[in-house]
């Protein structure tokens, strides 16, 4: 198999707290990619945890497979995201989150739309042949449907799910957006999007396997709250472009 110097693929793992997950997380993607033929890299981005992520990070024994960056002071997912992809090796970038609620064997429906001249390809539980295995609560499913009629009206129009924690870009994308993104927040998925589509490069929505995750690092209510007052930032800063 190929080195990472010859790395395809680099995965990016933002974490925060996440000790009792993560273990499982490294081996399952690690067994997954050692049956492909395509050299890969994780990077685990570490967001300031308290618990030890990072010490599960650093046992899990993957040699120079596995890279951990470390952000000192808690500072947003986007913000890990970022970190990520700036020491990503690989042809192509996915980040995915910690608890794997998309499994990592959808990337297989990835790879064909790369083929097919996208520069973007996202994860979905908003269209089609999404299969949602295990639902959020009732409240949190109707503040997301709310905010993402929101993000078509006012950001991304044509996107039904902007923030599956599952999302793919090509070296090209990854080189052109990641450095004008600024939100750290929940909301950079939104900005991120936007600012494919604002350089012409082609989104593609898939659906995917879905599995909620009932520990759950985001606090609905001061999220929504953010995401609502950054996404109305997105819309002026947009619209003046």
């Amino acid at each position: 198999m190929a080195g990472p110097q010859a790395c395809q693929l680099s995965v990016i793992i933002p974490v925060y707290n996440e000790e009792k997950r993560l273990g499982r997380t490294l081996a399952r993607m690690a067994e997954y990619f050692s049956s492909q033929r395509y050299g890969w890299e994780l990077i685990v981005v570490d967001d300031g945890s308290r618990d030890g992520s990072v010490a599960v990070a650093e046992q899990a024994g993957m040699g120079d497979r596995l890279r951990v960056i470390r952000h000192e002071i808690n500072r947003g997912k986007g913000a890990a995201v970022r970190t990520g992809m700036a020491a990503a090796k690989g042809e192509y970038c996915l980040f995915s989150d910690a608890d794997l609620s998309t499994p990592i064997e959808e990337i297989e429906k990835f790879w064909p739309r790369f083929e097919q001249g996208y520069d973007v390809v996202i994860g979905s539980r908003g269209l089609a042949g999404s299969q949602i295995e295990l639902h959020q609560n009732r409240v949190r499913e109707l503040m997301g449907r709310t905010f993402n009629l929101l993000v078509r009206l006012l950001v991304v129009p044509g996107i039904y799910d902007t923030q599956c924690g599952f999302k793919m870009f090509s070296r090209r994308a990854v080189e052109v957006i990641f450095p004008r993104c600024r939100l750290d927040g929940w909301a950079f998925d939104v900005e991120l999007l936007a600012l494919a589509l604002g350089e012409g490069f082609r989104i593609a929505e898939v659906p995917v396997r879905w599995i909620n995750s009932p520990d759950t690092r985001v606090r609905a209510l001061s999220a929504s709250l953010q995401m609502f007052f950054d996404l109305l930032r997105l819309r002026r800063r947009f619209k003046r472009q």
